[in-house]
């Protein structure tokens, strides 16, 4: 059997928690049990960092705040109860999450840079707040806990085996939340949130339990440093520098990997404990954030997913020996049935009337009206065109359709249901579903991941779930091979050529089984041979009951495709028939050519083609 990177990670791995399990035990040296345990502490920290700021993207300066929260939680508990620190931290953990969730309440519509600020702004108030609440807190005075009992001659074995413990917890939780559907979903949300809301996932639920995934470690660590400091004061409890080193240590050894932010913790505590020594007097703390703040800039600029990743990656390149078979690869040949789940509703959607209505839809930017008292109907089981010139508005009514934008005045129903005044995700939920002229998938996930993203419904019990086995990878595959893409499932996406990513985005919109499929401009950039093969998608979906509403500029696409065809003029519905009634509208021709339009040449088409 030959010995594989997988083998050397699962040795080196068992390797270093056999050494750390005996290492009281062979050293009763306090100096480097003391290195030892506020290494695991920063672990801890950066590995939870981990889940809300390298899964879902959300960089936040404020993970300090739970250190404290759990902290003070598990202090004031102790004190007032007499339960031993070690038995109240785990409610010191449920407080931070609680604290966790608040946050995202109030910081679930920033991101980027807004949201750091905010997160910083949250530890902040709480070092206030602890301060000023000199009733339970005890203030600027401070909070001493009763001194350990156990005997002297195991030193600090108690806080050192918690530790641990609790770190090997965040680590085997954080691994199992990458492989799951919550976080594929994170993942998602990291690379385009809105692309993620707009396939069904419910970012705002996603984003508040990673906050609270994230605190909850932090905060029961916080109750065992506590009693292991056994003094708090909240100057020292909620400090920049500590937020400081939890991001640090992440980007030092891999922002959303797994074991990266426990590496990068063991890294950086020598140089904690450098400066802890060296760096004395009341300007210590300002020499240390600017060092921290030094490197953590330096990190970013140079090797921006971690100094291990991105040294990992570089030997790799070098090693590499030919060309990756990925992006510049065949596509297979797409089968002729289509996939189980399609095939088990070759009727359209149920109802009586047209799928969609669109009345009186409108959408102002400033002066400029792109959509005008826009009125139109998608018959159930048709493919229906929407053409018009550039700047006609196609696009922006997509955009309304799927929730992208608000509209300003109209209504939209699908069916029997009203989508204009829901979110992005309960319109995915109610069958709508939608690709882009400009692919939007998620480059940082496999092709398999990509379609195990998108969710007709919400359900917290199935968060838990594989994200890339059972029966949603299943499904993902048979529509991969439907396709064309059934040979590279485990291709990360952002690596494939334009034409992969078309493919790979239609078949995640298909994930949602939708009543109507949205296609916007799917023939746009993409070579002939492939053209044909959407085409003969197209009408195998449209067989087997999927309604297709198509925007396309390639006309003899759309005059081959569909079955009926609304052209749109500076933001409304100018013309509507069978496609060789528009081909031949002096409206449609006017639109097109203006001043050239052929006039009493009834032999030309709006194709600029002789008939």
């Amino acid at each position: 059997m030959s010995i594989t990177s997988t083998h050397l990670r699962a040795v080196g791995i068992g390797a270093a928690a056999v050494v750390l399990a005996l290492f009281p035990v062979l050293s009763d040296n306090a100096y480097w049990q003391n290195m030892a345990i506020m290494a695991f502490l920063l672990a801890v920290m950066a590995s939870s960092w981990n889940i809300m700021s390298g899964y879902a993207g959300y960089v936040s300066l404020g993970q300090s705040a739970f250190l404290g929260i759990g902290a003070y939680t598990t202090a004031l508990i102790s004190i007032h109860t007499g339960v031993s620190p070690l038995v109240a931290a785990p409610a010191g953990g449920v407080v931070a999450a609680a604290a966790a969730i608040l946050l995202g309440l109030v910081g679930r519509r920033t991101r980027g840079i807004a949201f750091v600020i905010v997160s910083f702004a949250f530890l902040e108030f709480t070092a206030l707040l602890t301060a000023n609440w000199s009733s339970l807190t005890n203030g600027n005075h401070g909070l001493a806990l009763p001194l350990p009992t156990w005997d002297s001659a195991y030193l600090n074995w108690p806080f050192y085996y918690y530790l641990l413990v609790l770190l090997g917890l965040t680590v085997l939780g954080s691994w199992a939340i990458r492989r799951s559907k919550f976080g594929i979903g994170l993942a998602a949300i990291r690379d385009d949130e809105s692309k993620a809301d707009g396939i069904g996932v419910r970012t705002d639920r996603y984003k508040m339990f990673a906050f609270a995934a994230s605190a909850f470690p932090i905060g029961v660590a916080g109750g065992i440093y506590a009693y292991y400091i056994a003094f708090l004061e909240p100057a020292s409890m909620f400090d920049i520098v500590i937020a400081m080193q939890i991001v640090l240590a992440a980007h030092l050894g891999g922002v959303g990997t797994l074991w990266g932010p426990v590496l990068g913790a063991f890294m950086l505590e020598p140089l904690n404990q450098f400066t802890n020594q060296s760096l004395s007097g009341p300007d210590a703390g300002s020499w240390r954030l600017i060092i921290y703040g030094a490197l953590l800039a330096a990190i970013v600029l140079f090797f921006p997913r971690g100094v291990l990743t991105e040294g990992l990656d570089r030997l790799n390149r070098l090693r590499r020996k030919g060309p990756q078979a990925q992006a510049g690869a065949r596509l297979t040949d797409a089968p002729d049935a289509l996939p189980p789940a399609a095939l088990a509703r070759t009727e359209p959607a149920p109802g009586d009337g047209p799928l969609l209505r669109v009345e009186g839809l409108g959408k102002a930017f400033g002066g400029v009206r792109a959509v005008n008292d826009c009125s139109f109907t998608v018959e159930r089981g048709t493919i229906t065109g929407l053409i018009g010139p550039n700047g006609s508005g196609k696009t922006t009514v997509f955009n309304l359709l799927d929730g992208s934008l608000p509209a300003d005045t109209g209504s939209i129903h699908l069916g029997s249901r009203r989508l204009d005044g829901m979110p992005r995700w309960q319109r995915a939920h109610n069958g709508l579903a939608r690709t882009f002229q400009a692919t939007r998938i998620f480059p940082h996930l496999t092709a398999l991941e990509n379609l195990a993203v998108p969710s007709r419904s919400f359900a917290t019990s199935r968060l838990a779930s594989s994200a890339i086995s059972g029966k949603t990878a299943e499904r993902a595959r048979e529509w991969l091979d439907f396709v064309g893409m059934g040979a590279y499932p485990d291709h990360q996406v952002g690596g494939l050529s334009f034409g992969q990513q078309k493919l790979v985005e239609l078949a995640q919109a298909l994930m949602l089984e939708p009543d109507l499929l949205l296609l916007d401009e799917p023939a746009a950039g993409i070579n002939p041979a492939l053209i044909d093969r959407l085409a003969d998608i197209i009408r195998k979906l449209n067989a087997a009951g999927t309604t297709v509403l198509i925007v396309e500029h390639n006309m003899p696409l759309v005059l081959s495709l569909c079955d009926h065809i609304h052209v749109l003029a500076q933001g409304h519905v100018i013309a509507s028939g069978p496609p060789r009634q528009i081909e031949r509208d002096p409206a449609v021709l006017e639109a097109y050519l203006g001043d050239h339009a052929p006039g009493a040449d009834s032999s030309r088409t709006a194709t600029g083609v002789d008939a």
